[in-house]
């Protein structure tokens, strides 16, 4: 699962660097990307230990189960990614009554990029952080 967790990695990058462009576009936008680097970021680091799901509500709980309360990542981490899933929802689904404001699109990037900080400390070799494009 080596080379699917590669490719979540790459795509949890990108995603990052999507997320930061649309910022000054599309606020409901940068809230979808910024949910989806973190998914990607998660899912490589999963992919390392033989799981995969079909649902992102299986991620959600993935992430509160095997890394929250293991210990390995705080309650912060994972409420943060809680909350990039439900911000994520408001910008794809809110429809005309509900947008992603700019200071959530803001705070819903810097939450991805310690999502991602604490996927590449996991595994450093594996998932580099560097500013050079994936």
């Amino acid at each position: 699962m080596k080379d699917e967790a590669l490719d979540a990695w790459s795509r949890a990058r990108k995603s990052l660097m999507a997320a930061e462009k649309d910022l000054e576009i599309d606020p409901d936008s940068t809230a979808s990307r910024a949910y989806y680097a973190a998914f990607h970021a998660v899912t490589a680091l999963f992919a390392l230990q033989d799981q995969s799901f079909s649902k992102h509500a299986g991620v959600l709980a993935a992430v509160h189960r095997d890394l929250v309360h293991t210990g390995r990542w705080s309650e912060e981490l994972g409420a943060a990614y809680s909350w990039l899933m439900k911000l994520r929802a408001a910008g794809d689904y809110g429809g005309m009554r509900e947008h992603v404001s700019d200071s959530d699109a803001e705070k819903a990037i810097e939450a991805a990029r310690r999502i991602l900080q604490a996927v590449h400390q996991a595994q450093p070799e594996l998932f580099p952080w560097t500013s050079e494009k994936p």
